[in-house]
């Protein structure tokens, strides 16, 4: 088999696995029998765990689709479609597994400087391209200007990590909308 191949089937099986144990409790073993590759393939790919997920986290972040923010639009329009397409990720991933941003964040105590810094600069690209969506609609009149664009940014991601993190607790994602749909109408102008 290609090398290639070997790192990226590395990489599918081990997001599915971090997903379904964690970082801690997720072992190279897990993630290398999860992608039916030899244990010491792991190591010509990556030089441990923390290398693999802070590259899993990365691709996550580059994978995440902000076009509903530049849409044509009311920009609480554009916010809804775009969380809503988030919640729509989420749930196909497995809604007991929640987002892994959020998992990602919930272990980088033990995961490590990279990872943790991976899942900081996700969070932040992600606050800052609905910053740049609220601050129009803030500027058209209609979303408050109470409270600058990049903190109601980074409410609205903190809200739907938080509601998302409860919502593994009961495997139903519903009330993740409707908190979304309330935190928006609330930014109404």
């Amino acid at each position: 088999m290609p090398r290639g191949n070997v790192k990226e089937r590395l990489i599918e099986h081990a997001e599915d696995v971090f997903r379904r144990k964690g970082f801690d409790a997720a072992s190279v073993r897990d993630i290398t029998e999860a992608a039916g590759v030899p244990k010491g393939s792991f190591y010509n790919h990556f030089a441990g765990k923390r290398d693999l997920a802070a590259e899993i986290v990365a691709r996550y972040a580059r994978a995440t689709d902000f076009s509903a923010l530049s849409d044509e639009g009311p920009a609480l329009d554009r916010l809804h479609r775009h969380l809503t397409g988030q919640i729509d990720r989420i749930r196909a991933s497995g809604v007991e597994f929640g987002c892994l941003l959020g998992t990602f964040a919930g272990d980088s105590g033990t995961a490590g400087r990279r990872v943790r810094e991976s899942v900081r600069d996700a969070l932040d690209d992600w606050a800052g391209a609905m910053t740049r969506t609220i601050a129009e609609g803030q500027a058209t009149g209609e979303i408050t200007a109470d409270r600058p664009p990049a903190d109601l940014a980074v409410f609205l991601l903190d809200l739907l990590e938080g509601a998302t993190l409860r919502a593994r607790t009961t495997g139903d994602q519903s009330s993740v909308a409707d908190e979304v749909a309330i935190a928006l109408d609330a930014l109404r102008a």
